[in-house]
């Protein structure tokens, strides 16, 4: 029986069964993109119920304030393509990137301006999250990290990437580790030229940056890319781009860890402000992709016959004199496919990496006025999109409901098909980022209906 075959919401005895297949039965393999969670973490193999959407409070647009929208992607749910829930936080906090506990019960979502975590329960009631917990002295506790980014879970914690630190609001900064129950465990710092902390420097760079982290346990590696720091991402986008000194303060490294020891091995140089990491799910495949920003290309992070990790750029995306701006990646579960999002032009790009050292560009679609993040589920047949990258970056004007959106299509192999779409000004929510999702299997739950037929009987 195909996990990915089955409709969860037919009955409550198949919905336990996939929770079973998930917890159970799943290989152990490499945030809510679920061919880039966490490889202790169980994937939704079937149908996803919620998409959790990390969202930007706006200045004059409903209560202003940051918030975790849950949308309705069953198409067997009465409110399929619906908001059925909105948590505020309370004021805006630059709203980022947010991350599952490895049990999946905790959603963190960190804020890059404030540097505040918030912890949402999304296991008690997957189409109400709650908030649970507030982590307010993440910068005291990780002794001067700034602008938490991605919140990734290893077993029993999540490793945090921050953006910058108090000292100057540059880029260098570090890594920081909490348990799940959100206590402070210990901060480790990346590379840098006066501190390579044991690291082989491979080539010009040691900027001590970070942005994004992925896990091969495996290989015992982790990986980390490189953005910005606090002044450069709180500016506004045009400024930033006319300020020569501004723009030299972007990442240029990927880093490679021992993952057990928390210590960095190997700096390798990727020009161009490297972002999100997705790395291969094949049990012989010691890959990773990045793409960079500035520079827009596709970068391949791998291991060569010796054992020696090296980058290299693999491919163009769009024509780098335009600034299409890559942004959010996405690799399929069978390693075949790589989506690529440009934030500047609105596109989403295929390309086809079976083989990773020559990706080639299959299709491209326009989503929207401006693209920021994307996620498909683990078979592959949906694709969801939001449009926010960052407060002072974003469009302010564009076609109604291209500007600030969420936008879920179906993928048939060959092309993207709209199914619906929620513009998220209009709905007085704000300016939608990054996404998680949800289901009822997780949890060993049946569905709303699926507990009232129980009831009943």
């Amino acid at each position: 029986m195909k996990l990915d075959a089955l409709n969860l919401s037919h009955s409550l005895p198949i919905a336990l069964f996939v929770s079973a297949a998930i917890f159970l039965g799943s290989p152990v393999t490499a945030n809510a993109d679920e061919t880039c969670m966490s490889p202790y973490m169980a994937k939704i193999v079937g149908q996803e119920d919620y998409v959790y959407v990390w969202t930007l409070g706006q200045e004059g647009i409903g209560d202003e304030q940051d918030k975790l929208v849950t949308i309705d992607v069953n198409p067997n749910s009465d409110k399929y393509g619906k908001v059925v829930d909105s948590v505020s936080v309370g004021g805006r906090n630059e709203a980022h990137h947010s991350g599952l506990t490895d049990d999946r019960h905790y959603l963190w979502a960190a804020s890059l301006d404030t540097s505040k975590i918030f912890v949402f329960d999304v296991h008690s009631d997957p189409a109400k999250p709650k908030l649970h917990k507030v982590i307010t002295d993440f910068v005291a506790k990780s002794q001067g990290v700034v602008g938490p980014h991605t919140t990734y879970a290893l077993p029993g914690r999540m490793i945090i990437t921050g953006l910058s630190n108090n000292k100057d609001h540059g880029g260098r900064t570090a890594l920081v580790e909490y348990t799940n129950e959100g206590e402070y465990v210990s901060t480790y710092w990346m590379p840098t030229d006066d501190n390579l902390n044991g690291a082989t420097k491979s080539g010009q760079f040691a900027d001590g940056y970070g942005y994004d982290i992925r896990a091969l346990p495996r290989r015992n590696v982790m990986v980390t890319s490189s953005f910005t720091g606090w002044n450069n991402y709180m500016m506004n986008l045009g400024k930033m781009m006319a300020d020569p000194e501004a723009m030299k303060r972007f990442g240029n490294t990927v880093v490679v860890w021992n993952l057990h020891t928390r210590k960095p091995k190997k700096v390798l140089d990727v020009p161009g402000a490297p972002l999100e990491i997705r790395c291969a799910w094949g049990p012989q495949h010691n890959y990773c992709f990045t793409t960079t920003a500035l520079t827009s290309k596709i970068w391949l992070i791998y291991e060569d016959e010796n054992g020696e990790w090296q980058g290299k750029e693999v491919a163009d995306i769009g024509d780098a004199s335009k600034i299409p701006l890559p942004v959010d990646i996405s690799i399929s579960a069978d390693d075949n496919l790589l989506w690529v999002n440009t934030w500047n032009d609105g596109m989403s790009r295929v390309f086809d990496v079976s083989d990773p050292h020559a990706p080639k560009e299959i299709y491209t679609q326009r989503i929207g006025d401006q693209v920021n993040m994307l996620s498909q589920s683990w078979d592959g047949k949906r694709v969801y999109f939001t449009s926010s990258l960052l407060n002072n970056w974003d469009k302010r004007e564009g076609k109604p409901g291209d500007v600030q959106y969420f936008k879920a299509f179906t993928w048939d192999g060959n092309e993207l098909t709209h199914k619906f779409s929620i513009d998220f000004w209009a709905e007085k929510l704000g300016s939608p980022h990054q996404m998680r999702f949800g289901a009822y299997a997780l949890y060993s739950q049946g569905t709303p209906v699926e507990k009232l037929v129980l009831a009943v009987q």
